[in-house]
Order: structure tokens, then C-alpha cells, then sequence
């Protein structure tokens, strides 16, 4: 992808592509009105930034369309350019034809991302709000939607800019004692400075801390869902989902590999996993299957241990104990089959009862689930990571403020103080676009859409 910096007028269907009953086609850039001026049947003023007309779009006197045209004037839109939205009707052969009379007037089309790329550049956004469009575009359920709002409207920008002009602060200081290291003055208090340095410490610490949510946030929460052979456990996954997606059968081990679909429960959406039953087995391929479900259970942050009421329920708790799974994951012991008789019940409050064929209990088992997210959540501050990139730059921050601190505890030359405060305004800044190169730039909006 090519960085343009130069003063191209633009232009892009940015509605979906295919026909539909309406199409949008933006321009950007300084001859966007003129250019207008030249095909549509009304005058547009410059000035008349937010204002809508409806008219027609000619090409050497023959109609192509009859449109609606919206302006926003410079410094007024979202690339702050002259912008121009054209809604014509869906057609593709009308889209294409408009496209083309745009570029005989010098129109060029714009690349992915160009559009937000230029609200970057001309300063209406900084990088993790444009990164955050392309969150909210791709969001697919209410949570991910909502944080990615949040980012958008600069949530996570002023946490970062206090962070920022904190570290700025400190780094005056220091800089002010290597002007006068003659002199042997101290401009900068040390007790003060450990002081801020602890609270950016916690600060960017509760950021990282965050991603772990965030990720799960974006993507789904995974859950697994184990047991032994013929405990139900597909029977289970086709009745949270509605849906007949796992084979049921009375063979134990007719799940070999893992099954894996979404379901969005209070506005979050869950990844849940079918896996093969866990035994011992001669079977090569279900030993495959086996180690596979394994994998994905040390992938998932909640387990559904799935019991069979009808069988010795201490016996199948002992033989997935055995497992060891990683300590950092919620596991709810689920016992199942509570439809049938001679099942074995267990009294406890730690155990949810239900019939995963009768479809009984299964709202309780839903609340269980939404409970943990909004645990997890409430545990957490307003600001969510959820960009690996931002994850990964203020890891690097950490580390450089972790140094700062050793110095100053070790009376370390203000000099290097000053390399590790440099290091950490870099990766700080890099989040937010204030530190950038071309290579990531181009990484980050060649993601982009051509629309957008």
C-alpha cells in the first residue's frame, strides 16, 4: 500500500458491494465540490457544509441517476476535506458509471483505508481511534460493539495523553539537571518522581491487565465442554445453539474431533467447544481426537465439566481432575440427565442440574456463563484493550518504567534515566500515531475496506 500524502481528490463506493436499493459513493479532497459542480444539476456552495440536495447526476447530457448529495465543508468532515456523499440508487451498472464520470474529472479511487488514513493525517483522529473503526465495523455482537465505541469517542486516547504528558513532566526535569550537570543541581525530586512513576506504573499495568478481557471481549469467550464418552456433551452443545451441529449417537466416542460454533448470550458472544470424551482408549484416531480436546480445553477460560447423573458422578469428577487443567480457567461441574431415572444427585450449590435432551435447566446454565463475563468486567477499569499492537507497545512501556525505577532506586546517572524516559514516550506514542513510519501505517489501514 502507497501512503498518500499529497492532495488527490478521492473517491469510493463505501456501502456494501453488490445491488442493493441504495449506494453511497464518498469523495475527499480539495476539488470534491468542484468536481460535483461538473455532473450535478444543481450548484452546490462551498459553504453550505452539512447540507443536503437532491437533483441529478449527467454525463454528456444523458440522466444517469436521480441522487441525493450531502457536503461537508473543509475542516468540517470526517477527513476534514471538501466531502461530497453521493447516494444514488444500488444498481452496479449506476455505481460503476458514476465512478467513471468521477474519474474523468481527475477523481482518483482511493486506496484501502484512505479515508480514515486522512482523518489521521489531518488530525481529526490519532491511531488507536482509527484502529478502533475497524473494530466497530468488524464488531458482530453488542460487547464488542460497545468497547469499541468507547475507543472511538477517545476513551482510551486521554488515558493514554495523561499518561504521556506525565512522563513529558519528568522528563523536562531530568533533561533540566543534564543542562546544569556542572553545577550539580536537582531540579527533579526523587521521592516525587518514584511517586509518578508508581502511579503510571499501575496505570499502564491495569491496561495490560485488561487485554486478557478485551481479547475474549473481540473474539468470544471460549468454553469448552468435557466429559467422558456419552455424558451428552453434543447433545448439549445442539441445544444452546438450537441447532443440530454435533452428531448425536448412543457409541461412545462418535465425537472424534472438536466441534466449535458461537452463540451471543446478553449481548456477549461465547465460542463453545464440543470435544471428544475423555478415556482411556486403544483407538488411534480417537486417541487424535483426544489430544486435540485437550489442546482446546487449555485454550478455553471456562470448562463445562458435563456429568452423566445416571453413572458414579465422584468416579468421572476423579478421572478429569486427573487431567490438571490450568488453574486459570472456571470450570462448572454440570450433571446432566436429570430427566432420567436412578440418577445419582449431588446437593450442592458448586453443581447445576439438567437435562440437556429435555432442554431443562439450560437457562441457568446461561446465567452461570454471563455472570463470569461481567465479573471479569467489573473487576476491570472503563479502558479495555483489545489491539494485540497496543498490548504489545505498552509491555515495552512497562518495561522501560520498570528500569526508570531501578535507576532512580540505584542512583543512576540522569543521563541514562533519559534513555529508558525516551524509550517509553516512543512506545507510548506509537500507540496513538504521535511516533509512526510508513511501514505501520500501511499495516494498519491496507486492513481497511476501499470505502473507508
Amino acid at each position: 500500500m502507497t501512503l498518500y500524502l499529497n492532495k488527490d481528490t478521492i473517491c469510493a463506493i463505501s456501502s456494501g458491494g453488490g445491488m442493493s436499493a441504495i449506494a453511497l459513493i464518498r469523495l475527499s479532497g480539495d476539488k470534491s465540490i468542484n468536481v460535483i459542480n461538473k455532473i450535478f444539476s444543481k450548484k452546490i456552495n462551498p459553504e453550505d457544509s452539512h447540507s443536503v440536495h437532491f437533483g441529478i447526476i449527467k454525463e454528456n447530457n444523458n440522466i444517469l441517476d436521480e441522487v441525493v448529495v450531502t457536503v461537508f465543508a473543509k475542516n468540517k468532515s470526517f477527513t476534514r476535506e471538501e466531502t461530497v456523499e453521493i447516494s444514488c440508487h444500488g444498481s452496479e451498472f449506476i455505481q460503476k458509471k458514476i465512478l467513471e464520470l468521477l474519474i474523468t474529472q481527475g477523481v482518483r479511487i482511493a486506496n484501502p483505508g484512505e479515508f480514515t488514513m486522512r482523518a489521521f493525517q489531518n488530525g481529526k483522529i490519532d491511531l488507536s481511534q482509527a484502529e478502533s473503526i475497524a473494530d466497530l465495523i468488524e464488531s458482530d455482537h453488542h460487547a464488542s460493539h460497545k468497547n469499541a465505541i468507547q475507543q472511538l469517542r477517545g476513551g482510551f486516547k486521554k488515558k493514554l495523553e495523561n499518561l504521556r504528558t506525565n512522563l513529558i513532566d519528568f522528563a523536562s526535569l531530568i533533561e533540566l539537571e543534564l543542562d546544569f550537570s556542572e553545577e550539580d543541581v536537582e531540579f527533579a525530586n526523587r521521592d516525587k518522581l518514584k511517586e509518578l512513576l508508581t502511579n503510571i506504573k499501575y496505570e499502564v499495568t491495569n491496561l495490560i491487565t485488561s487485554f486478557k478481557l478485551g481479547n475474549v471481549i473481540k473474539n468470544g469467550i471460549p468454553v469448552a465442554i468435557i466429559g467422558s464418552p456419552n455424558v451428552g456433551k453434543s447433545t448439549l452443545l445442539n441445544t444452546l445453539l438450537n441447532d443440530e451441529k454435533a452428531i448425536v449417537s448412543d457409541i461412545a466416542g462418535t465425537t472424534r474431533d472438536a466441534i466449535e460454533d458461537e452463540l451471543i448470550i446478553e449481548g456477549q458472544k461465547f465460542r463453545f467447544i464440543d470435544t471428544a470424551g475423555l478415556r482411556e482408549t486403544n483407538d488411534k484416531i480417537e486417541k487424535i481426537g483426544i489430544k486435540k480436546s485437550i489442546q482446546k480445553v487449555s485454550e478455553s477460560k471456562i470448562i463445562i465439566h458435563l456429568i452423566d447423573g445416571t453413572k458414579n458422578i465422584n468416579e468421572q469428577i476423579k478421572n478429569i481432575d486427573n487431567l490438571n487443567f490450568n488453574n486459570n480457567e472456571i470450570v462448572i461441574r454440570v450433571i446432566n440427565k436429570e430427566d432420567l431415572k436412578g440418577k445419582n444427585i449431588i446437593e450442592d450449590n458448586d453443581y447445576l442440574h439438567i437435562s440437556a435432551l429435555k432442554n431443562t435447566g439450560i437457562d441457568k446454565l446461561k446465567n452461570k456463563l454471563i455472570s463470569f463475563y461481567k465479573s471479569q468486567k467489573s473487576s476491570n477499569n472503563d479502558t479495555i484493550i483489545t489491539n494485540v499492537r497496543h498490548y504489545n507497545e505498552l509491555k515495552n512501556t512497562l518495561t522501560e518504567i520498570n528500569a526508570i525505577i531501578e535507576g532512580l532506586k540505584n542512583n543512576t546517572s540522569s543521563d541514562f534515566l533519559t534513555i529508558n524516559i525516551r524509550q517509553a514516550l516512543f512506545h507510548l506514542g506509537s500507540i496513538t500515531g504521535e511516533v509512526n513510519t510508513d511501514d505501520l501505517l500501511a499495516n494498519i489501514f491496507g486492513k481497511f475496506c476501499i470505502g473507508k
